[in-house]
């Protein structure tokens, strides 16, 4: 059993329209921002895009799961996808604000002990900075466009609060189903002691006596974040979206598949959903093996996939 692993579910001038990135740009201007809260701050950046009309739309870029950052990084992988796609939106005259996690970056101090976090704790989050991003008169509507696990939290948040959603990457299976079929490929006696662990947390119930083997996984104080973590079925809830919504998917995603884009569609046939051809999981894209994928993830300098950044500007700037 040594082997176990799971891989975690979890981005001069322009004149040309809708350039995915640039080593040095004049076109935008960064800002360090702070969003307070109960349980402390919350830090991100705000890119305005200069010579902008006094009136743009704004983005919210929400990232996946994990430790990662503003930018879409990791202390174990730096890819700067969401810096990219922020500065990408910029270059089309649309602003955004990506931030760090709550116990991450610039925000560590806003962290909660294991215990104590909640999946909702994350919406609320991006609930703030949608009422944040709409005090400001600059900005005419607020897009949400989240990333991954973004994706879900940028949903929920965008409920009756946001003018449009963008899920990028998005599961369309709640996280107890895709946590089992991870667990799927894994020896029988993994999977057969971690099935019933899974359903007792999918009931609300915590299980105390964990296998050592598995107790990485399901330690008693992470039970509580999955336990609300699974309570939300990324099919359900973006129904209950009446706003424009705009689902894309890479063909070439090693953590996310062209099933769950269809599954977020189907769920709600009033969404635009784009299947970027050979995109990978952190807007790359990619035409060679599993290896030159995963070495994407660790190599800032590459761009960004351009038809991301043009079906998104064009959604933003049509809604």
């Amino acid at each position: 059993m040594k082997n176990f692993r799971l891989v975690p579910f979890l981005f001069l001038l322009v004149t040309l329209p809708f350039m995915a990135a640039a080593a040095i740009d004049t076109t935008y201007t960064e800002t360090n921002v702070v969003l307070h809260t109960a349980s402390g701050d919350i830090s991100g950046t705000l890119t305005i895009p200069t010579g902008a009309p006094a009136k743009m739309p704004v983005a919210l870029i929400i990232a996946g799961s994990g430790p990662t950052d503003r930018n879409g990084d990791n202390p174990m992988m730096k890819n700067e996808g969401l810096q990219k796609l922020a500065y990408g939106l910029a270059f089309n005259n649309i602003a955004s604000l990506r931030f760090d996690k709550r116990g991450i970056g610039e925000s560590k101090a806003a962290g909660k002990t294991e215990a104590d976090l909640r999946f909702e704790d994350y919406i609320n989050d991006a609930r703030g900075w949608i009422e944040w991003l709409k005090k400001d008169q600059r900005f005419s509507k607020v897009f949400v466009a989240g990333h991954s696990e973004g994706s879900l939290i940028g949903m929920i948040a965008a409920h009756n609060t946001a003018h449009g959603y963008i899920s990028i990457a998005g599961a369309g299976r709640s996280a107890d189903k895709i946590l089992k079929e991870q667990l799927a490929a894994q020896p029988p006696v993994v999977k057969d002691s971690s099935y019933p662990i899974i359903d007792s947390l999918v009931l609300g119930k915590q299980v105390a006596n964990v296998p050592k083997m598995l107790f990485a996984l399901f330690r008693p104080s992470v039970q509580p974040y999955m336990i609300s973590w699974f309570h939300y079925d990324p099919q359900a809830e973006i129904k209950k979206l009446t706003i424009p919504i705009l689902i894309l998917q890479g063909t070439n995603d090693l953590q996310v598949k062209e099933e769950d884009a269809n599954l977020l569609a189907k769920s709600n046939t009033k969404a635009q959903i784009l299947l970027i051809k050979n995109m990978n999981h952190i807007f790359r894209i990619v035409e060679g093996d599993r290896k030159a994928n995963l070495e994407t993830y660790i190599t800032p300098t590459l761009p960004i996939s351009d038809e991301l950044v043009k079906s998104i500007s064009e959604f933003v700037n049509k809604h």
